[in-house]
């Protein structure tokens, strides 16, 4: 084959074929990702809105596949990045680059197999059960009616079965009853469905490209089981990375609850014999009532009462798993398609109820709670009028394991628009499971479980690069911080705050994005300001939340107050947004069982625990929300932060380290004056 062009040749002629401009962040983050591909050094990329970070990405990716014929997996957080990468970049610079490549690149998406239709089970009897919550609620059921039959008619004209092509969507419940996950899948082999299985479609087409997107789950889940999900790879491309961790968590999460078990015995129906299926029902009575007693809270030991129950589930879990699938015995499954089905989705079910209680019973054989993997708690979640405990389980840290299996496998870039925290990339790359870089800026602490940090001459090698943003955020954005406000407390949002937000969003006509700490509080300050202000003010929870981020751009003079998933969903460039509104600095809740567990472990090496979890948490998070004001060069307007904290507190400055190089002030009439300005410009 001959010798491709460089990746700045690439990268050059890319962007004139797309119309776009060459950006020197964009040249020089290529170039960095190209080396790191080359030399089989990890890297971290931070670049900012507007870098053109996803080209700066798939140039060198592309490159790299074409030459060696093995695939690079991009994998994003987010379904909207994913489209992005899929609809719009991917098929753009593949037919840019078919000329210089040789040939024109091959790209696919894929996800987890239960994000596809699953045609056996949409064909078979096997139904999934109620939901607690829906039991008594005749209008639930009939929704449920709707949009399974809806399924059906969608069955017979979709090309792909992927759910996020549905629109519109519908709920979890009725999607689960068309959609099976990996384990409960009989195989392309034993499915009379087998060839058309849309799930089985993606993962040939992966196997195909040059390029694979996916998402963090499904690359956790390929790192975790130890299966072979992804096709085979050498290069890892994380975009959204500041995500990483929270989305392997999530995965490596497990629950156990009692409508859990109860449900995983009605699954097994009439495959095993009632004897064993009463025992399980009667463990799961057992454990309803052992919860019931308990407060919702992190469990420092177990229970003295939990521990003989989840002993019983166990056992009774282990007997019906050995007697749907007895060792050299014979099952349904070469047979009848629908029974194999009914076997596997019981199987599946009693193991997951199995393995979740030897998890809760082993976790706490560490008698130090620092040393230990998991962090267990009970929660209390109501629904409908319906309160369900459940007991949850999660890694104290994922390092150890994207180290091991991520790090220890391929080459991984790591990029997203925040990535500094402190000023530092460490802060993020140890709960990696990178090495600091530095001593110099080595956090309080080593990892995020309260191990000693690796050290700079282990073999696990990494680099990293800021490549800045187009935006010149100190004549661009003004960062206001409310010195004058008096510490939020518990109480709710004090007078002063509500005067402020109405001074504020009068100033900007509107032109609002409040992000606030708590559904409570944006509820609040919702209600206050549409009897204060002329202008529309819209809330999270109105409607969903794609159309209410609609409504906000399509009139500058409405406002829109939210929550979390605000705070990292919003791109809205233009005059519709020239405020951004932070209640007070998002440190994690005082009772979050996992990052208090997390905070604790720290301590007890002798690092600082607020530090190394709570700041680096909202650090986090306030580089991502402060970041919803600027989404094109020619954007203007003011971050206000209604926390005094940010200002008169020691961890203030590291606060502020983490965020663009703003001006800032402290002067309320400095801001309304600013604001005033670009209303009336």
């Amino acid at each position: 084959m001959p010798e491709l062009p460089p990746v700045p040749e690439l990268l050059s002629t890319a962007v004139r074929a797309l119309g776009g401009t060459e950006r020197t962040g964009q040249v020089t983050m290529a170039s960095a990702v190209a080396h790191a591909i080359d030399t089989g050094e990890h890297l971290a990329v931070q670049a900012g809105t507007g870098t053109g970070k996803s080209l700066a990405y798939l140039v060198p990716g592309l490159r790299h596949a074409v030459r060696t014929g093995r695939t690079v997996v991009v994998s994003t957080a987010t379904i909207a990045l994913q489209r992005q990468l899929v609809d719009r970049d991917l098929p753009r610079l593949a037919d840019a680059l078919t000329k210089p490549l040789g040939r024109t690149a091959k790209f696919a998406i894929l996800k987890g197999r239960n994000n596809y239709l699953c045609l056996n089970k949409m064909n078979s009897a096997v139904p999934e059960d109620p939901a607690e919550a829906e039991l008594f609620d005749a209008f639930a059921v009939s929704r449920l009616g709707r949009e399974v039959q809806r399924l059906t008619t969608w069955a017979s004209d979709t090309e792909t079965g992927d759910r996020d092509e549905l629109a519109p969507g519908v709920s979890d419940r009725a999607w689960r009853q068309v959609s099976v996950s990996s384990r409960e899948c009989l195989g392309k082999s034993r499915c009379p469905f087998g060839q058309d299985c849309f799930a089985e479609k993606a993962r040939a087409d992966s196997a195909q490209s040059d390029v694979v997107v996916t998402n963090h789950a499904l690359l956790a889940i390929d790192a975790i089981s130890g299966i072979q999900i992804l096709p085979e790879h050498d290069v890892v491309i994380i975009d959204e990375a500041h995500e990483l961790v929270d989305r392997v968590t999530g995965v490596a999460t497990a629950e156990l609850a009692p409508a859990t078990v109860t449900a995983a015995a009605k699954r097994c129906g009439k495959l095993v014999d009632e004897r064993e299926l009463d025992r399980l029902e009667e463990a799961g009575e057992a454990w309803h009532e052992v919860l019931d007693e308990l407060p919702a809270a992190r469990w420092e030991r177990l229970p003295e009462s939990a521990a003989p129950v989840l002993a019983l589930i166990r056992d009774a879990a282990w007997n019906v798993r050995t007697a749907l699938s007895p060792p050299g015995g014979t099952t349904a499954q070469g047979s009848d398609p629908e029974a194999a089905a009914a076997r596997n989705q019981a199987l599946v079910a009693v193991e997951e109820v199995h393995d979740s209680a030897v998890r809760a019973l082993s976790a706490f054989d560490e008698p130090d709670p620092a040393a230990r993997r998991d962090v267990i708690w009970l929660s209390a979640d109501e629904l409908r009028g319906v309160t369900r405990r459940t007991l949850r389980m999660a890694p104290l840290s994922v390092g150890g394991l994207l180290r091991s299996r991520l790090f220890g496998a391929s080459t991984v870039v790591l990029t997203s628009a925040t990535l500094q925290i402190g000023g530092s990339f460490d802060g993020l790359a140890i709960t990696w499971g990178l090495p600091a870089q530095a001593a110099a800026n080595r956090p309080d602490t080593g990892t995020a479980n309260g191990a000693q940090a690796p050290s700079d001459t282990d073999t696990v090698r990494w680099s990293s690069l800021d490549v800045g943003s187009p935006f010149d955020h100190a004549r661009s954005g003004i960062l206001y911080v409310a010195k004058h406000l008096p510490p939020p407390g518990r109480d709710g949002m004090s007078p002063a705050v509500l005067d402020e937000i109405e001074r504020l969003v009068q100033a900007a006509g509107g032109r609002t994005l409040g992000l606030f700490s708590s559904m409570r509080a944006a509820k609040a300050a919702t209600e206050a300001m549409r009897e204060r202000l002329d202008t529309p003010v819209l809330c999270q929870g109105d409607d969903a939340t794609g159309a209410l981020v609609k409504a906000f751009a399509a009139d500058p003079a409405t406002s829109l107050f939210g929550t979390l998933s605000l705070w990292q969903g919003v791109d809205v460039p233009g005059p519709s947004l020239s405020l951004v509104l932070l209640d007070r600095i998002p440190f994690p809740r005082p009772d979050d069982p996992l990052l208090t567990a997390r905070q604790r472990a720290v301590e007890s090496r002798g690092g600082n625990g607020f530090m190394t979890v709570a700041a680096n948490h909202a650090a986090l998070l306030l580089a991502q929300g402060t970041g919803r004001l600027l989404r094109s060069v020619d954007d203007r307007g003011v971050i206000a932060i209604l926390d005094s904290r940010i200002a008169t507190a020691r961890y203030g400055g590291y606060l502020r380290a983490s965020l663009p190089p703003y001006w800032e002030t402290a002067d309320p009439q400095v801001v309304a004056k600013a604001l005033a300005r670009l209303t009336a410009s």
